[in-house]
């Protein structure tokens, strides 16, 4: 549904909104390790889960980070 996944180096960072049977799964991975993971089933939070990973993702580009 959602992946973005940036790099800076050698690190990256990887978000995702993902549908699942319940509902959806929001992630966040740093180097392959799961920095966050929550699953949500009002389609409201998803949409604020994905204004904050916009967010996060803006401020990761204004430090240099490449969009893949």
């Amino acid at each position: 549904m959602f992946i973005k996944k940036l790099r800076n180096a050698e690190h990256t960072r990887r978000f995702s909104i993902e549908p699942t049977p319940s509902g959806w799964e929001v992630s966040e991975e740093q180097d392959s390790r799961v920095i966050k993971r929550v699953e949500y089933r009002d389609w409201h939070r998803v949409e604020r889960a994905r204004r904050s990973i916009a967010l996060a993702m803006n401020q990761l580009e204004n430090a240099g980070w490449q969009v893949e």
